[in-house]
């Protein structure tokens, strides 16, 4: 049975990168119908719609959602992103964002290979807040960080399930989760997040386990990215820590990201990290290796592991130089031979 997938080519080079991953996965030997949904800034720009009820109604029928790039200059910052990717995360509950970091840091010999979870649902990107006496000199924000014990356990607890499987796959590695936040100032949201930590860990005593500053941590992926393993941490130190882990990791256009409904309640999401480059669109010179790397998660958590890693070492093995489409027909070719 063909899996059914729901395409978000989006703006700028998203469809064009969109394209080339499906091309591998066709040509790896899975079977799957795409359905192609206009979303994104053009669409907005063009009527208005950004995500209705009805549209998001039509997501939940399907098995994964891959996601090319979305964001034009001609929509103000946050209109998209609230309005389209927030609110995929929200409603379908996607409250794991998955990134995986394989590479060579910047002044290091060695490559390293490390995996951050971020809670997806929660912290600051809930919106909860708001604005006193706007434009004028006593103007009040704040800004507010929700965070539940539910939402944070749930995202420890996968984090520490993902370090026993790598460790599973390679017996000679020794699984381990490292606890990123700021807990020395933000006594209250820390404090709940290191007590779920603790109480999740006494399930995995086989696991090792360490806590790290955001500040420290980011230190750290530079200076020594080997001493990870599986890291988790809430919204917003992930969304941070995560843009660091491409750059240390051959570049944030080479970065891969899925954003995971675990409870399968609803279809997950796959997207590449990189934005819409509205500048070389059409000119052949976008990467698509890391919305082809997505779709390696995407079949990864559809449980066609085998295939996935095919992707992944094709990925690997190629040069990354050539036209989009020159890129997606090598990778095709290597997985279908």
């Amino acid at each position: 049975m063909a899996y059914r997938i729901a395409v978000i080519g989006g703006d700028g080079i998203g469809p064009e990168v969109t394209a080339e991953a499906l091309k591998v996965v066709r040509a790896a030997g899975i079977s799957f119908d795409t359905t192609s949904y206009d979303l994104g800034g053009a669409r907005y720009l063009r009527d208005g719609e950004i995500l209705s009820d009805a549209t998001l109604n039509e997501l939940r029928g399907f098995d994964a959602i891959l996601l090319g790039a979305v964001g034009t200059p001609d929509v103000p910052p946050g209109i998209i992103e609230r309005g389209l990717l927030l609110k995929m995360r929200f409603d379908l509950d996607l409250y794991v964002n998955l990134r995986p970091f394989v590479g060579t840091a910047p002044g290091q010999s060695e490559p390293h290979s490390f995996v951050v979870i971020r809670e997806n649902t929660e912290g600051p990107y809930v919106g909860e807040g708001g604005v006193l006496r706007k434009g004028t000199p006593h103007e009040v924000a704040t800004q507010g960080s929700v965070n539940t014990r539910m939402g944070a356990e749930r995202a420890i607890r996968f984090a520490f399930e993902l370090a026993v499987q790598r460790s599973q796959a390679n017996p000679s590695h020794k699984p381990h989760v490292t606890l990123v936040h700021k807990t020395n100032v933000l006594t209250f949201s820390g404090d709940l997040w290191q007590r779920a930590f603790d109480a999740v860990a006494a399930d995995y005593p086989k696991v090792g386990t360490a806590y790290n500053h955001v500040d420290a941590a980011c230190i750290y992926f530079v200076q020594d990215p080997h001493r990870y393993d599986v890291i988790v941490t809430d919204n917003l130190f992930g969304d941070i820590l995560t843009d660091l882990g491409g750059a240390v990791s051959g570049g944030i256009g080479l970065a891969s990201s899925a954003n995971l409904n675990p409870a399968r309640t609803g279809p997950s999401m796959f997207e590449p990290v990189h934005g819409s480059a509205p500048d070389i669109v059409g000119t052949g010179k976008a990467n698509p290796i890391a919305a082809i790397l997505s779709a390696a998660l995407m079949l990864d958590f559809l449980g066609e592991g085998d295939t996935a890693t095919r992707i992944r070492s094709a990925c690997a093995s190629h040069s990354g130089t050539g036209s989009t489409t020159d890129i997606g027909s090598q990778i095709a070719d290597a997985v279908a031979g």
